[in-house]
């Protein structure tokens, strides 16, 4: 299987990885639409909303709490959006859930490796 996202889970290619256990692995979008941008992806290869288990999907949520905890306390963002793309409009066809960070002002878009130190410093 040639998936990116397994690949990262898999420590094939590296990424900017912000937090990992053994069902997920979540780190840094590498084209942010904000600073934290953060993606969580299950390791164990899963299509999109139609294919994930019940536990997976819960253990999702779970670490999202964490992650978002993580973002406001490092990042300060004033808020948070998730997103999760199914069909056409998925990009990475591997299920995912998007963590984008929000800001009451607006921010300039930082290089990846300098947002990463941010949040990995804590």
């Amino acid at each position: 299987m040639d998936c990116i996202f397994c690949k990262i889970a898999n420590k094939e290619i590296p990424a900017y990885i912000v937090y990992e256990d053994e069902i997920v692995t979540c780190f840094l979008d590498t084209s942010p639409d904000s600073n934290g941008h953060t993606l969580i992806v299950p390791k164990e290869h899963t299509l999109d909303l139609t294919t994930i288990d019940e536990n997976t999907w819960n253990h999702i949520f779970q670490v999202a709490k964490k992650v978002k905890k993580k973002l406001e306390d490092t990042l300060h963002c004033d808020g948070l959006t998730l997103i999760q793309n199914n069909g056409d409009v998925q990009e990475v066809k591997h299920f995912h859930l998007h963590l984008k960070p929000y800001y009451n002002t607006k921010q300039e878009i930082k290089p990846i490796e300098e947002i990463y130190k941010i949040i990995t410093q804590k």
